[in-house]
């Protein structure tokens, strides 16, 4: 039991916000086969490209949150740590400001990531 559509309001302040649907399509007859509409569901090619596609777009985003996260705790660190510090290095000693000490660790921890980076892409390429 399906409700009744109501009829077409002639009602003057109707300005056609929702007009009445019809519906082109032919019915299928007792002998045909109702047409079927292409289904984009899981068995389609185009789903797991699309669910493959969202995984790197959260990968990167968790990503790019990560970085800028990282980025603000080490910016925050260096402005709180403004004083000198004697620094020990294997031809001598030198006093530097704790900030350009704590940047260029930073930039150095950088650089090594991105050689082991490096080094595992080629492994894996070699393989």
């Amino acid at each position: 039991m399906s409700a009744p559509t109501p009829p077409p309001s002639s009602d003057p302040l109707s300005v056609g916000l929702n007009p009445p649907t019809t519906t082109s399509a032919p019915t299928a007859g007792p002998g045909t086969p109702a047409p079927t509409p292409a289904s984009s569901g899981p068995s389609s090619p185009e789903a797991p490209a699309r669910e493959r596609h969202a995984g790197k777009t959260i990968g990167r985003s968790l990503a790019l949150a990560l970085l800028i996260f990282v980025t603000v705790v080490l910016v925050l660190f260096v402005v709180f740590n403004d004083q000198t510090v004697p620094i020990s290095l294997v031809f001598g000693d030198v006093d530097a400001p704790l900030v350009v000490a704590l940047l260029i660790s930073a930039a150095l921890g950088g650089l090594l990531v991105w050689l082991a980076g490096l080094v595992r892409r080629a492994r894996r390429r070699h393989r």
